[in-house]
């Protein structure tokens, strides 16, 4: 392209090549009364794509609940969702994907990441206290499935350990179905002081907008873009598309951002993620119902001769825009000297809402804000879908066709061994969970992290969840699940549950059997938010989660929940504790194979429905778990989920350094009472002492409960077979991530 050449009408043969279809097109010369140039129309090309607009999801997004009394601003207000916590502090958090980068280029996908989804909390004036990721990949025995699993890992563990910032939590699953696809969704908690937070807002005629941090570069460039589209043999030439990142450039924009807030300068402050300057001037003022001049050639750049449409569209990490007060220009540049940070004035708020943007004193791009953004001139769709022929396939699935294996150890010893069940310390190892001086995770094993929150006897409890193989199975059902164990974890962590962000990963929207995936995916998370009282505030839709030769990934709707423990001294682990407590069952055993990894991996059954799981079940299961935490009544609480009762059973034994005798129940299949994965069920310890009110508290809650054993000292027994000492279990257990990747 010439010099000039970014200066010319666009063709509409441009637009499609940069994602727009022929009717977008056709609706920007509307907008514009008359046909765009390229820096515009690439400017509409990254703002209309699917990952900053939503344009094929907001309809079903709007649908979900999205008030709540906890809640500080509601979903899509911010960066992020804030939740008032108490005592003057409130919570920032969010969770977003950066799924097609980590395709293609591992270390800097998954790190990038990171770093974008702390400068969503810290941009709001929050301190980051810890992370989590939720992650998925392909089969093990595939070497570039090995090579995309070491790159993830090192890249969210070197960025995070280097930010200094504390990685609690997360999940890991395999599958086929992300070979080419994998997941990597990143999640950022921070804590604020109320009314102290910043607004990605943009106002004040003749305020000066300021680019700080790291310097511009070409990396990044059309990375919306390349993310709203199907992976395919040629994306690997997309690479340029795959930003760097520098975890400690972002610490210095971190505390050199939260100074800045404190001189009262600042208006408006917001990250550059996505689509770089263009979504960050165009958001703040479409916000601020106000416009902006920008001179692109005073953005510190890395490269010479950068094009115009080149500066708008980087997505070069560590940086923000800034808008300032007029008249306070040299306290908010004292501060960004002082952290030896770029700080520069590119340009300042006018009256309308218009955005301009020069080249030296040539007009090179002129847009109306509003039309770039989700609610103005962003085009919304309402997609077909229809039930795919598969799901039909699934609940014609019998437990009567199932045999049982003779030999019910030796099938506990190969499920244990499964990559979705065993032990992910290869993973977690890598991770820093303890690094930062301000809040630290208390690193004891228990269903959801919990992190303390300094100068207060509170806590977080904090977790990531979703089995998409049950959304696949019933997506109605199967989200309801994700939403429901989130807050399930929470719960036997002596939490109680708030809110919830949620990552959306699915395949192409224009499929109607993918969209009818994610409609009723949407509809089971809106139904089971509504009954824990844990409203969505906000998160991220990735779709094109898609290959051209393997199809699309599971459905995949990730939730990032927090609660809140009111005093950490009612803290729950699910260790077990002493030998000769009482070991029950919270919920009811059920006659239930489907969905489970035992089902999968050791009957090759791919077809069948989600496991059993009734809400309001799961709601009394929970309300009685809780009341039994608050009075200090349980020893332990382990929530039964992958791998069944057993695998539930063996992690806590393991944790404790203690085994167990349990007996089966005559009317159950041994192998469903063993490994079915049927939902609403807790596995706790009570101290005999403790028995009478245990039974007292329970049975006034209306849910099913059995007695199904003891805690012994190192020792398993199922119906009075020895299964051996817990520790040869745990070398099995925590030695399989490690041998599959050898």
């Amino acid at each position: 392209m010439s010099a000039a050449a970014h200066l010319e009408i666009a063709t509409v043969e441009q637009a499609k090549q940069l994602g727009l279809r022929e009717e977008e097109f056709e609706k920007i010369k509307q907008i514009l009364g008359r046909t765009p140039n390229f820096n515009e129309l690439s400017i509409y090309s990254v703002m209309w794509s699917e990952h900053c607009s939503y344009k094929n999801s907001i309809k079903w997004l709007k649908t979900l609940p999205r008030k709540g009394k906890h809640l500080l601003v509601e979903a899509g207000e911010e960066n992020a969702g804030l939740v008032d916590l108490g005592d003057g502090l409130a919570c920032a958090f969010k969770i977003e994907s950066h799924n097609h980068p980590s395709a293609l280029e591992p270390y800097q996908g998954a790190a990038t990441g990171v770093g974008g989804i702390h400068r969503d909390i810290f941009t709001m004036g929050a301190r980051p206290i810890c992370s989590l990721n939720s992650l998925r990949f392909g089969n093990l025995e595939n070497d570039r499935t090995k090579y995309l699993l070491k790159g993830v890992v090192k890249g969210i563990g070197d960025y995070g350990n280097c930010f200094g910032v504390p990685t609690v939590g997360g999940e890991v699953y395999f599958d086929s179905v992300y070979t080419t696809n994998p997941l990597v969704n990143a999640m950022s908690v921070g804590i604020v002081k109320t009314g102290e937070t910043v607004s990605a807002i943009s106002q004040g005629a003749g305020n000066p907008v300021y680019i700080v941090g790291s310097s511009t570069g070409k990396d990044g460039i059309h990375g919306a873009a390349f993310a709203s589209k199907d992976i395919t043999e040629d994306s690997a030439k997309d690479l340029p598309a795959v930003q760097v990142g520098d975890p400690f450039q972002e610490k210095l924009l971190l505390e050199a951002s939260l100074e800045v807030i404190k001189t009262g300068a600042v208006v408006g402050m917001q990250d550059m993620g996505a689509a770089g300057i263009t979504c960050s001037t165009s958001e703040m003022s479409a916000k601020g119902k106000s416009g902006m001049k920008i001179w692109l050639d005073k953005v510190p750049t890395r490269q010479q001769n950068m094009k115009p449409w080149e500066i708008l569209l980087s997505e070069s990490q560590e940086r923000m825009l800034i808008i300032v007060k007029k008249g306070m220009e040299k306290e908010v540049e004292a501060v960004f000297e002082k952290w030896d940070l770029h700080c520069a004035i590119i340009g300042e708020v006018t009256d309308g809402e218009r955005l301009q943007y020069f080249m030296g004193t040539e007009l090179v791009a002129d847009v109306p804000a509003e039309s770039l953004v989700l609610g103005g001139g962003a085009p919304v769709y309402e997609r077909e879908y229809k039930e795919p022929a598969y799901f039909a396939e699934n609940k014609k699935f019998n437990i009567d066709s199932v045999e049982q294996p003779d030999d019910l150890k030796k099938a506990g010893r190969a499920l244990i061994q499964q990559l979705n069940i065993a032990s992910k310390r290869w993973v977690f190892q890598q991770y820093d969970s303890m690094v930062g001086v301000a809040n630290t995770s208390t690193n004891r094993p228990s269903d959801a992290a919990i992190v303390r929150i300094h100068d207060s006897t509170k806590s977080l409890a904090v977790t990531v969840d979703c089995n998409a193989r049950y959304v696949w199975a019933d997506p109605l059902v199967g989200a309801q699940i994700a939403v429901a164990e989130a807050a399930r974890n929470i719960v036997c962590s002596g939490g109680e549950p708030s809110a919830v962000t949620n990552c959306l990963n699915f395949g192409n929207p224009y499929l109607p059997e993918v969209f009818w995936q994610f409609v009723n995916a949407i509809q089971g998370m809106g139904k089971a938010c509504e009954a824990f009282g844990t409203p969505v505030t906000g998160g991220n839709v990735s779709f094109y989660n898609q290959s051209t030769d393997g199809g699309a990934v599971f459905p995949t709707p990730t939730i990032g929940m927090i609660g809140l423990v009111e005093d950490k001294e009612i803290v729950m682990t699910l260790n077990f504790k002493n030998s000769g407590d009482r070991i029950y069952v919270i919920g009811e055993m059920k006659n239930d194979i489907s969905s489970s990894e035992y089902l999968v991996s050791q009957h090759e059954i791919e077809n069948s429905p989600a496991p059993y799981f009734d809400l309001e079940t799961e709601v009394k299961v929970q309300n009685a778990v809780k009341e039994l935490i608050y009075e200090q009544v349980l020893a332990s609480a382990h929530d039964i989920s992958e791998g069944g009762l057993f695998t539930t059973l063996l992690e806590s034994a393991m944790a404790g350094g203690k085994g167990f005798e349990i007996e089966t129940e005559d009317d159950i299949r041994k192998d469903a009472f063993l490994f079915g994965e049927a939902q609403s069920r807790v596995v706790v310890s009570v101290k005999p002492d403790k028995e009478d009110a245990f039974l007292d508290i329970i049975t006034k809650h209306d849910v099913e409960f059995s007695n199904i054993g003891v805690v012994t000292s190192s020792l398993m027994f199922v119906d009075k077979v020895r299964w051996g000492n817990v520790g040869e279990w745990r070398d099995l257990y925590e030695g399989a991530l490690e041998k599959a990747l050898s």
